[in-house]
C-alpha cells in the first residue's frame, strides 16, 4: 500500500475515534460533523454513512436518515441489519408498505434477525393484516422468548381478532418472567390469566 494510502487509513481511524468519544461524552452534532468530513472526503465509507443515518434519526431528521439510509443499501444491498434500521425509520415515517418491504428483505436475508420479524409484526399491526402479524410476531418470540415485547403485541392481536383465550394463554405465560407485562396486559384487555372465557361471561 503506497505512503498516501496507509495515511487515508489512519485519517480514517483517527475520525472514527474522535467521534466515539464525542458520542460518550453526548455531543452528537459534533459527531455527526466528523462523519460529515469522513463522508466528504470518502462518499461511500458504510460505516460514517450508517453512524450518520442513526444519529439523523435520533436528532428527528428522518428525511436525512432516509438518504444515508438508501445510500448505505446501495453500497451493501445483502446487509439484512441495514434493511432492518431502514425499515424502522420508515415505519416511524409512516410509510408502511416501504417499511414492510425492508423488514421482509431483512428477514430473507437472515432469518434470525428478531427484531426484522418484530419490526415485520408491527407494520402488519398498522396494516390491519392481522393474521401475517401473528406470524411475524410467532417468529419474534421463537427467536426471543424471554423478551416481553413480541409476547405483549401476539397478546393485544390475538385480542383484536377476538381470541381471548390466546391472550390468556400469553399472560399466563409472561406472568412467569415479566409479571409487570402480564398485569399491563391485564389491565389493558380487561383479561385474566386464570379466567376461561365460560367464567368471564
Amino acid at each position: 500500500m503506497s505512503a498516501s494510502g496507509w495515511q487515508a487509513r489512519l485519517d480514517r481511524r483517527l475520525a472514527i475515534w474522535r467521534a466515539q468519544v464525542l458520542l460518550v461524552f453526548g455531543r452528537r452534532e459534533a459527531a455527526c460533523a466528523v462523519f460529515d468530513e469522513m463522508l466528504a472526503r470518502q462518499p461511500d465509507d458504510g460505516y460514517a454513512l450508517a453512524s450518520r443515518a442513526h444519529l439523523h434519526a435520533q436528532a428527528g431528521r428522518e428525511l436525512a436518515a432516509l438518504a444515508d439510509h438508501r445510500r448505505l443499501l446501495a453500497l451493501r444491498p445483502d446487509d439484512a441489519a441495514s434493511w432492518f434500521n431502514f425499515g424502522f425509520v420508515l415505519e416511524s415515517q409512516g410509510l408502511l408498505d416501504e417499511a414492510e418491504a425492508a423488514f421482509r428483505r431483512a428477514t430473507t436475508l437472515d432469518e434470525k434477525l428478531d427484531r426484522a420479524w418484530y419490526g415485520l409484526g408491527l407494520v402488519l399491526i398498522r396494516l390491519k393484516r392481522y393474521d401475517e402479524a401473528v406470524e411475524a410476531l410467532k417468529r419474534n418470540t421463537a427467536l426471543q422468548p424471554m423478551s416481553p415485547y413480541g409476547w405483549y403485541q401476539l397478546a393485544r392481536v390475538h385480542v383484536d381478532r377476538c381470541e381471548p383465550e390466546e391472550a390468556r394463554r400469553i399472560i399466563h405465560h409472561l406472568q412467569g418472567f415479566e409479571p409487570k407485562v402480564a398485569a399491563q396486559l391485564e389491565r389493558e384487555t380487561g383479561l385474566r390469566a386464570g379466567q376461561s372465557v365460560a367464567a368471564s361471561g
